[in-house]
């Protein structure tokens, strides 16, 4: 413990050291064309899910809109983009925080005298927030060289699902309406689904010429919700009213009320209620925010930037203490969002003959989900190094995470919120399965349980899992599925509230438990591994 508190603020100066002088550099080397289909991609994959996770709790409470939720990502981008160590990182309205707010909101309306439920939630928020603002300062985010695959995995198992699961519901709730409009939405979400999809296969297809195919890979998906949300008003589908998404007042919170949330004039008693709420916001934050930020930092990705989770930590504490003062949803970073914006950003190219024989980029056994196809279907006699494109750099800017932001500012004007009205839920729902479904795709956890179902004929011989006994790539597997299992069954009870705790005890789980399974160091070392590279784990210390 005392490498982690010896030199108070240590980290966050070491970070701001680190990253000043790439300061200007991140606004210059925007200057690149991968940076607007990056910006039109997180956009939507951004604003659109967060507006839809939040439903519920905008119905439940009736203390949120969509304006809200509006204001807290544009926040999030403007002051991780603007002043933030780790600009890639998107910041926004995820899942967990609505499970969270509702969930409080449900403990606290069964007292008998509840409290004003804004101020509450803003004692929930200041206190996370100062202890974030600890956890910066005395350098605890060096925890972070602890949190391994094993963890990530089956956190991010854990988000596809819920993202799996969130379009259900979306879809469900509209028969409460009628029946024709939910089945209207039915068709939509499919055709959402499945004509994303046939964009990112026809992007890794031999058809088309190369600037064709990279189109489909940039735009697909925003073309496929353009496409599905105009199917809604055509022919007998219209007569359908199929639900679409709600909106209020340009720039006007719920309910008329006034932007300053006067938390400070809750009873004290509540104030001190409100601190354990707190504590669990913080373990939350501290896995799931600095988690999206070791994912969009993945070892996969060629950065050359410096990170700055200490400091980044501090700032999300100020994000944290804003939300709660004006009344809006706290942002944190998003999974799969921070990784897909990484993703959008990679510069494909050919790597030299000595780079190719000295190191891939790709780390194996990790899927990359980019959207510049790759180069595969050039004829044989080619040279080798023509055969196909890698990664060969990342865009490391602060634009579209910026833009992004604006954009969802800009959405607040009335005749543009007219537009988002227009969008269906059954969209939505589409959305939340493509994402979820693209998510697993690379996740760790699918691919070892893809590998166990592959037949040992067809398998690469340099495949890194076949020198894995069978048994004890079950048993890992099991248990991140128990990880898994049980955080998503906590989430759907009362308890939910405590979702956070399971989280974070998947960290000694793995350091402590599974090293005394029967497990060879061998095997774990291919079972397992860090995030991110070495270069990227030195803001926490290094990697284990």
């Amino acid at each position: 413990m005392p490498q982690f508190t010896r030199k108070v603020g240590a980290g966050i100066f070491r970070d701001i050291r680190a990253r000043a002088s790439w300061y200007l550099s991140d606004w210059s080397d925007a200057w690149n064309y991968r940076v607007i289909p990056a910006t039109v991609l997180i956009f939507f994959a951004n604003v659109l899910p967060g507006i839809a996770f939040s439903l519920d709790l905008i119905e439940t409470t009736q203390q949120y809109g969509v304006t809200e939720v509006l204001i807290s990502s544009f926040m999030a981008a403007f002051i991780f983009s603007v002043f933030g160590a780790q600009p890639l990182t998107i910041a926004g309205v995820t899942g967990p925080i609505t499970v969270f707010n509702k969930t409080i909101h449900d403990i606290i309306e069964k007292h008998p005298n509840p409290p004003n439920y804004l101020w509450f939630i803003g004692w929930v928020y200041l206190w996370a927030a100062i202890i974030h603002w600890l956890t910066a300062s005395f350098n605890w985010c060096n925890f972070l060289k602890y949190v391994t695959l094993f963890s990530c995995d089956t956190f991010g198992f854990y988000v596809s699902w819920v993202y799996l699961q969130y379009g259900v519901q979306v879809i469900t709730r509209q028969f409460n309406d009628t029946s024709d409009g939910a089945f209207v939405a039915i068709i939509l979400a499919f055709l959402m689904l499945v004509t994303s999809f046939l964009f990112r296969a026809l992007s890794k297809t031999a058809y088309f010429n190369r600037i064709v195919r990279c189109f489909f890979a940039d735009y697909g998906m925003p073309i496929s919700l353009i496409a599905a949300s105009g199917m809604a008003y055509w022919g007998h589908f219209d007569t359908a009213h199929p639900t679409t998404l709600p909106v209020g007042n340009a720039f006007q919170p719920a309910n008329g009320r006034a932007w300053l949330v006067r938390f400070w004039e809750l009873d004290v008693k509540w104030v001190g209620i409100a601190l354990p709420f707190g504590i669990v916001l913080w373990i939350l934050f501290f896995f799931d925010h600095n988690v999206s930020s070791l994912i969009a930092q993945g070892s996969q990705f060629p950065l050359h930037k410096p990170p700055g989770f200490h400091y980044d930590f501090f700032l999300l504490g100020i994000t944290t203490f804003i939300a709660g003062l004006i009344g809006v949803p706290a942002p944190n970073g998003l999974i799969p969002q921070a990784p897909i914006h990484t993703a959008s950003l990679v510069v494909m190219g050919h790597p030299s003959e000595k780079s190719d024989e000295e190191g891939q980029i790709l780390t194996p056994g990790r899927a990359i989900a980019t959207s510049t196809p790759p180069e595969e279907y050039q004829p044989k006699h080619h040279a080798r190094h023509s055969l196909r494109e890698v990664p060969i750099a990342v865009v490391e800017q602060r634009v579209s995470n910026l833009v992004q932001g604006v954009i969802c500012l800009l959405l607040l004007l009335k005749p543009i919120l007219h537009l988002l009205n227009l969008i269906p839920r059954g969209v939505l729902a589409g959305l939340f399965w493509y994402m979820g479904t693209d998510a697993l795709q690379g996740n760790g956890i699918t691919l070892k349980l893809l590998y166990l179902l592959r037949d040992k004929s067809l398998t690469p011989p340099d495949e890194p899992l076949q020198k894995v006994r069978r048994s004890r790539l079950i048993l890992f597997v099991t248990i991140q599925l128990i990880g898994f299992g049980a955080t998503f069954a906590i989430t759907q009870t009362i308890a939910a509230i405590g979702f956070p705790v399971i989280i974070i005890l998947l960290v000694p789980l793995r350091m402590l438990v599974i090293p005394r399974l029967p497990f060879t160091p061998e095997e774990l070392a291919i079972l397992d591994g860090p995030t991110a590279s070495p270069f990227t784990m030195e803001s926490v210390g290094g990697s284990l």
